[in-house]
């Protein structure tokens, strides 16, 4: 095993699948001289050439739609585009052509495209660089939409996605960049390919569900680790794919904890959360022994001010005073 950087899986992953497939292809805003405004492509354009790392207009619609048009004829693109605030420019051709053409087609023709983009906040950025706006994206019929949390799961996900045949949109948050974990380092084995569509229980536990995705997804390990000194048992769940959506991970580990509190970093009205709560409510309402908890961000475009923006982002001191009032109310922590 190799310590890295998710920044440093994503981009051995690209290398990799692109030395192991030519149709594989980088194309978006200064991926290719500049290297990526977040060096993920770092080294590829003087590897691969311009031929498979395109440099782009700032024109989001423009090469997001040259993108659906070279995936139909076979290529497989992976489009990086600078956050996915920008994405909103492109939402036509991804929400319309994208996601429908395969549909729209018979099954005739399918678009086996990757769209990388960050988001989240923190950095400070401002409101309109700082937002996640998965929920649009997840909640659109024909694409398959990932968050991966650790370099391990970046690299398998990212794998996994590019060999995809449906569009995906790949979720990154900024504040994963510089973080480091194990990933699998066997030149001679083949590389782990993750099944997209499922979630990982990432810690077992029995008193409480803590569900989390991409950034969120670690925080609800570090208060797993809180509610450990306190004797309380927490199992968390990596959510990994937003959709399609693992329904049955999340049904039964709540089944066996009778309580949960989904941690997601976007608005709380309409959010993901929301979703995984309707589904605990369907799924496992009668093993619930407390309503299920929701944590987000606070419903304000995100403040600049370093201090207006921590308070507003959820972090472990909210989701553990969730998990908290939780558990007080089922019993299981006094």
């Amino acid at each position: 095993m190799s310590v890295i950087t998710y920044r440093q899986a994503l981009r051995d992953t690209l290398r990799a699948e692109m030395q192991r497939d030519e149709n594989v292809f980088l194309i978006g805003e200064e991926i290719g001289h500049f290297e990526g405004s977040y060096k993920i492509t770092e080294g590829l354009l003087k590897e691969f050439g311009p031929r498979r790392v395109r440099d782009t207009p700032i024109a989001e619609e423009g090469f997001v739609g040259a993108a659906i048009g070279a995936a139909m004829l076979g290529l497989r693109p992976v489009v990086e585009i600078m956050t996915i605030n920008f994405s909103l420019l492109a939402l036509d051709q991804i929400v319309n052509h994208a996601a429908k053409i395969y549909g729209m087609f018979g099954g005739q023709c399918s678009v086996p495209m990757v769209i990388r983009t960050p988001g989240g906040g923190g950095q400070q950025l401002g409101a309109t660089h700082s937002q996640n706006i998965e929920l649009f994206y997840s909640f659109v019929p024909g694409l398959k939409v990932l968050a991966p949390s650790t370099p391990a799961e970046a690299a398998s996900m990212l794998r996994a996605a590019i060999r995809d045949d449906d569009p995906v949109l790949f979720l990154e948050n900024l504040g994963l960049y510089n973080t480091k974990g194990e990933v699998p380092d066997e030149p001679d084995a083949e590389p782990e390919v993750a099944q997209i569509g499922r979630a990982a229980v990432v810690r077992p536990g029995t008193d409480i569900t803590l569900i989390g995705y991409s950034r969120m997804a670690g925080v609800a390990l570090q208060v797993a680790d809180e509610l450990a000194k306190d004797g309380v048992s927490a199992e968390v769940v990596d959510l990994r794919s937003l959709r399609p959506l693992d329904r049955t991970t999340i049904v039964e580990s709540v089944r066996r904890t009778g309580s949960a509190v989904v941690a997601e970093d976007d608005w709380l009205t309409y959010g993901i959360g929301a979703e995984i709560a309707a589904t605990i409510q369907e799924g496992a309402f009668d093993w619930l022994d407390a309503p299920v908890a929701r944590v987000a961000m606070a419903e304000v475009p995100l403040p600049y001010a370093k201090s207006l923006e921590t308070a507003a982002l959820p972090c472990a001191e909210s989701l553990a005073a969730a998990a908290r009032r939780t558990l007080r109310a089922t019993g299981r922590l006094r």
